[in-house]
C-alpha cells in the first residue's frame, strides 16, 4: 500500500458522537482542526509530530490508520465536508443547528427504508456523468464499488445512520466520500438533493406499486376459488340490508373481484405517472453541465423524463394518485369486512373464518371475535386520512420545493405498508394457506349453505320474480308491481312465504297465475331466470369464472 504523506501536524483526538464516542486522527495546520472545537477534545498525552505517516505506522508501534479513523480515506486525504450537517450545505452557519431542531428536521430514521433507491438512482446518475465525460472514469469506478460496500452494510445492519446528517441521500454520500475519497464527493455533480429525493420516492414506489399489483391478483385468485365451489349456493341478496332477491354466493364473491381488478389497473395506470424521471432538474431550474437526462431514465427503466424542472422537484401529485388508489382499495377491503362481520355473527351464521384470524374475550369465555376484518375497516380510515393530509400538504406550496414536502413520506410509507399487510392477511383468510405437502389452500373462509339458503327464504325475495311472471302474462309491470304488494301483504298476515299460498289464493290477485308460478318463485328458478350478461344465474357465473380464471393464471 502506497504511503500516505502529510506534512502537517497529526493530533489524535476524541470525537465526542451522538449516543457513542471513537477515536479519530484529526489532521491539522495551523488555523486549527478539521473539526469544531466543541465536538473535539484533545488528549494532551498523545500529541505527536510527524513528517509522513504510512497506513501500518504511527506512534512508533504498528496500527492500521484507517482502523482508528474508519471514515478517513488512504487514498483521498481531502476532507469530507459531510462529516457536519451545517458543512454539508456550506460554511455560510455561524452557529450548529439545535439537537432539538436536528430531531424535528432529520427524516433518515424514516426515509432510510429509500437506501436502494438511492443507491440505484445515484450508480446511473454516475454512470451517465462518466459517459457525458463530467467525471472520469476512474471516479464512476470508485463510486460503483463504494456503493458495493455500502449495499452490504446496510444489508448486513453494520452501517451507522446518523442523525446529524439527516436524512438516507447524506448519509449513503457521506459514507461514499469515507470510502472513494474525491470520487464520492463528484456524485452530487448536475443534482440537488430536490431532484434526487423526488427520484428516489418514484423508485421507491414504483417498486412497491408492483408489489401491490401482484397482492391483488393473489387476493382475486382466492375470491375466485371461493366463487367457483359456490356456484350453486344461494343467499339473500341485500338492498339496504333488507332482503332484496336470491344471488349465487358465487356471484356476490366475483362482486369484489371485479372491485380489486379495478383497483389493480389503477395501480397500473398510477405507476405510468410515477415512472417519469425528475432527475436533472437539480434544484429548481436544471443545471449547466451537459446530462443526458434520457440515458440516465433509460438505464433506471422510467418511460421518459420530467419536462419542466419546476414541476419535476415540487410536486407530489403523483403521491397523492397513489394514495387515492390505496384509500380506495381499502374502501373495497372495507366493504368486504363489514359483510365478513355480519356473516360471522350468530345471527347470520353464513361463514366461519379459521381460528388464526380471530381474537377472543378476556371475560367472555365463548367469544370469536373477528378483530382482523374490523382492524382493516378501520385501517381504512386511516388510509383515507393520508390522502387528506397529502393533499393538504401540497394545496398552499408556491413553486418550487419546499420543506413541507419532507412530510409526504410518513404517510405515503405507512400507506403502502397498511394496504400490502392488508392483501395478504385477507388473501389467506378468505382463499387459506397452501399445504406444500398436498399443494391445496387449506383454512379459508368455511361457507354455511344451509343458513344461506334458510336466509334467502325469507324476506319475500322471490317477489319481483312474480312481478316478472305476470308481465309475462301481459301484465304492465306497474300493475304486476302493485298486484305482487298485496300478495306479500297477504302472506305477511298470515306469516307464510309466498310459495306457501294456495295457488287459489295467488289467482285471486290475477287469473293469470298458473301452477308453473311456484318454479318462478323457488330460489333455483328465481337464479336461473336472471341470465343477462352480469347476472347471478349459475351459467353467467360460471362463464365469468372462467374469463377470470385465465386473466389471473
Amino acid at each position: 500500500m502506497q504511503a500516505l504523506s502529510i506534512n502537517r501536524r497529526v493530533l489524535l483526538n476524541r470525537e465526542y458522537a451522538e449516543r457513542e464516542q471513537r477515536f479519530v486522527a484529526v489532521a491539522g495546520n495551523g488555523s486549527g482542526t478539521l473539526w469544531r472545537p466543541s465536538r473535539v477534545r484533545p488528549i494532551k498525552s498523545l500529541f505527536l509530530l510527524c513528517t509522513a505517516v504510512t497506513p501500518n505506522f504511527c506512534i512508533g508501534r504498528p496500527v492500521v490508520l484507517r482502523d482508528c479513523c474508519p471514515h478517513m480515506s488512504t487514498s483521498a486525504p481531502s476532507h469530507n465536508q459531510l462529516d457536519s450537517k451545517a458543512e454539508a450545505w456550506s460554511a455560510l452557519f455561524s452557529e450548529p443547528m439545535s439537537d432539538l431542531v436536528k430531531r424535528y428536521t432529520s427524516s433518515v430514521f424514516f426515509d432510510k427504508r429509500m437506501w436502494q433507491a438511492d443507491i440505484q438512482g445515484s450508480l446511473a446518475h454516475a454512470e451517465m456523468l462518466s459517459a457525458q465525460k463530467i467525471i472520469a472514469a476512474e471516479d464512476f469506478a470508485s463510486i460503483q464499488k463504494g456503493m458495493a460496500q455500502i449495499t452490504a452494510e446496510i444489508e448486513a445492519g453494520t452501517f451507522e445512520w446518523k442523525l446529524d446528517l439527516e436524512d438516507v441521500h447524506l448519509n449513503i454520500e457521506a459514507r461514499l466520500t469515507q470510502l472513494v475519497g474525491d470520487a464520492g464527493k463528484r456524485l452530487h455533480t448536475g443534482r440537488s438533493r430536490n431532484d434526487q429525493v423526488a427520484t428516489d420516492v418514484r423508485l421507491w414506489l414504483r417498486s412497491e406499486i408492483d408489489l401491490i399489483e401482484g397482492l391483488l391478483k393473489e387476493l382475486q385468485r382466492s375470491l375466485v376459488d371461493v366463487a367457483a365451489k359456490n356456484v350453486e349456493v344461494i343467499l339473500p341478496g341485500f338492498t339496504h340490508l333488507q332482503v332484496a332477491q336470491p344471488v349465487s354466493f358465487g356471484h356476490h364473491m366475483l362482486a369484489y373481484v371485479e372491485m380489486f381488478k379495478r383497483d389493480a389497473e389503477r395501480m397500473l395506470d398510477v405507476r405510468k405517472r410515477v415512472n417519469v424521471l425528475p432527475l436533472g432538474s437539480a434544484a429548481l431550474a436544471g443545471t449547466t453541465y451537459p446530462l443526458d437526462r434520457e440515458r440516465v431514465a433509460k438505464t433506471l427503466g422510467m418511460e421518459g423524463v420530467s419536462q419542466n424542472s419546476l414541476d419535476g422537484v415540487s410536486d407530489r401529485d403523483f403521491a397523492i394518485e397513489f394514495t387515492a388508489a390505496a384509500s380506495l382499495c381499502m374502501v373495497h377491503v372495507s366493504r368486504l369486512s363489514e359483510e365478513l362481520i355480519i356473516w360471522m355473527s350468530q345471527n347470520f351464521g353464513f361463514i366461519k373464518i379459521a381460528d388464526r384470524f380471530t381474537t377472543g374475550s378476556s371475560i367472555m369465555p365463548q367469544k370469536k371475535n373477528p378483530d382482523v376484518p374490523e382492524l382493516a375497516r378501520g385501517k381504512t380510515g386511516r388510509v383515507v386520512g393520508h390522502l387528506m393530509g397529502l393533499i393538504t400538504l401540497m394545496k398552499g406550496q408556491p413553486l418550487a420545493y419546499n420543506k413541507d414536502n419532507q412530510e409526504d413520506k410518513e404517510p405515503l410509507f405507512d400507506t403502502v405498508d397498511t394496504l400490502k399487510d392488508t392483501l395478504r392477511i385477507f388473501a389467506e383468510m378468505i382463499g387459506g394457506q397452501l399445504n406444500p405437502a398436498s399443494g391445496v389452500k387449506e383454512g379459508g373462509i368455511t361457507v354455511n349453505a344451509e343458513n344461506m339458503r334458510a336466509a334467502a327464504l325469507k324476506g319475500y325475495a322471490t317477489a319481483t320474480d312474480l312481478a316478472d311472471y305476470l308481465v309475462k302474462k301481459g301484465l304492465p309491470f306497474r300493475d304486476a308491481h302493485e298486484t305482487v304488494a298485496h300478495a306479500v301483504k297477504l302472506a305477511t298476515m298470515k306469516g307464510v312465504d309466498l310459495t306457501e299460498l294456495p295457488l287459489a289464493e295467488l289467482q285471486a290477485f290475477n287469473p293469470n297465475i298458473e301452477a308453473d308460478v311456484f318454479e318462478a318463485l323457488s330460489l333455483e328458478g328465481s337464479l336461473n331466470a336472471r341470465s343477462t350478461l352480469g347476472g347471478t344465474a349459475p351459467a353467467q357465473v360460471r362463464a365469468q369464472l372462467a374469463k377470470h380464471q385465465a386473466r389471473l393464471a
